[in-house]
């Protein structure tokens, strides 16, 4: 299977930069070579088919939002392997990165004291579309603003780890990476026991448990629903699971009325109150009398429940405040100001085209530059600049001259490739990682692995789901 594998300039994960396999996936590349194609396109054609059975979907739109298309997320048999100690770095770097977002959102919404000290330029964060206004001043149980939250980090040529981006609104993927393992320990038993791997059986009881810590005056049974958009949401498939392992009530807008500053859940017994909403609808939707008025997903009045503290609502509203990746070049300075320590993960370097000099340079540069919209995310609005036309390159270049405070631009980063199984051929593809992170009123969770992503589109940098991409298992290693 390997012995077409194409060895090039990028850093591959499993095989070192003298074609060498790695320690850690030796055993993986004796399982796999030992395979023949039609074997192992059986299986993943296989694993397909279970997930199209389960319902396991993911719905693409084009840019103009129609025409979804409804489509399972494909599923590469290869699995990602990262050691100990690897990992180790990794988590105390996502939890120092989540622990210093947090208290910036409670600054902002408080004291501002990273504002004042000039830290970060007030204009780009009151001119942040995700900043709430109506947040300031409200106490959010335990202080707590980003239950749950994906980093995604990406690896350069030499292997050093980086974080491409934040992702704390209503992060996705969780179920997908509890979906694989389980498809993974069903195909390769034995390869599986072979390795010393860190479970994730656990991820969702520590969500549950850290959700339940946010309910106020430490009810001992509180009532935690999952609020969902509905069925044609993207990614509703995981709505519905998330809500049915945790053992939750999945609910719609129309399901819930708050009355007396309360949140009630409409049951066939009668009115339930509701402790703990994890909502997974965004801001402007969440409720038609603070935000959109014509709404019709929200539940109107949630906010005055929220501001009462009569109900505690996961993730925190305003909380994109600090996933807009113009704020993501602060992160570092955030982590000085409110830790007093150094980063332990890095930025990938970014410039901030609102800046005249930043700006200038990049138009200069732009084809050998990533551009990003920075109120988008998913993939979407993205201009990659060695792999775009002229065309689209001019056209981006007028929408920066436009509207410079819209887009931030980061050097080209050949993110690191891993063997993925590609109509039966084995062959290097990009990835990158997305782990997870579980904040409650007693610390902070990191998933071991989390949710590997990869651009199954031949030299594509984009591995988002939104635009096509797949994922893998991740093992962790002891």
């Amino acid at each position: 299977m390997f012995s077409e594998y194409k060895h090039q300039s990028y850093f591959d994960e499993m095989f070192n930069e003298k074609g060498g396999v790695r320690d850690h996936y030796e055993q993986v590349y004796q399982q796999f070579s030992n395979m023949s194609s039609v074997d192992l396109n059986n299986l993943q054609e296989s694993m397909q088919f279970q997930m199209m059975k389960q319902g396991v979907t993911f719905t693409l739109y084009n840019e103009t939002q129609r025409d979804p298309l409804e489509r399972t997320i494909p599923v590469d048999v290869i699995p990602r392997i990262i050691p100990a100690d690897e990992w180790e770095l990794i988590e105390k770097g996502i939890k120092q990165r989540i622990t210093a977002l947090n208290q910036f959102i409670r600054d902002v919404y408080h004291e501002q004291a990273i504002l004042r000290e000039a830290i970060i330029p007030r204009k780009i964060v009151i001119s942040n579309p995700y900043f709430l206004p109506e947040m300031m001043g409200v106490n959010v149980p335990g202080d707590v603003y980003i239950s749950l939250s994906g980093v995604d980090l990406i690896r350069d040529d030499s292997g050093q780890y980086y974080v491409l981006e934040d992702n704390l609104r209503t992060p996705s993927g969780l179920s997908y990476i509890l979906k694989n393992r389980s498809w993974m320990i069903r195909l390769f038993p034995d390869l599986f026991f072979q390795h010393k791997i860190r479970p994730i059986d656990e991820s969702i009881n520590l969500f549950l448990s850290n959700l339940r810590s946010l309910a106020l005056h430490n009810k001992k049974d509180p009532v935690v629903v999952l609020l969902t958009p509905g069925c044609y949401n993207s990614a509703y498939f995981e709505h519905t699971f998330l809500a049915q392992q945790m053992g939750i009530h999945l609910v719609e807008g129309k399901d819930l009325i708050v009355m007396d500053n309360k949140v009630y859940m409409k049951t066939m017994k009668g009115l339930r109150q509701v402790d703990v909403v994890y909502r997974r609808i965004d801001d402007d939707f969440l409720d038609p009398l603070a935000f959109r008025p014509d709404s019709l997903i929200g539940v109107p009045g949630i906010m005055n429940a929220y501001r009462a503290g009569n109900v505690a609502i996961a993730n925190a509203p305003g909380t994109g405040v600090a996933d807009d990746k113009a704020i993501y070049s602060y992160v570092p300075e955030m982590i000085r100001f409110y830790l007093n320590e150094e980063p332990i993960l890095k930025n990938v370097p970014t410039y901030i085209l609102s800046r005249g000099e930043d700006r200038e340079y990049v138009l200069s540069h732009l084809s050998e530059m990533v551009v990003k919209e920075t109120s988008l995310s998913g993939g979407y609005g993205m201009l990659i600049g060695p792999h775009a036309s002229m065309e689209e390159i001019q056209q981006f270049k007028e929408k920066i001259i436009n509207s410079p405070e819209k887009y931030i631009a980061q050097p080209t980063i050949q993110l690191s490739r891993t063997p993925s199984l590609v109509d039966g051929q084995m062959v290097g593809r990009h990835v990158d990682l997305r782990p997870f992170t579980f904040m409650g009123r007693e610390g902070l969770d990191v998933t071991p692995g989390g949710l590997t992503r990869v651009a199954l589109k031949e030299g594509s940098l984009v591995v988002n789901s939104s635009q096509g991409g797949g994922s893998k298992d991740t093992w962790v290693l002891y």
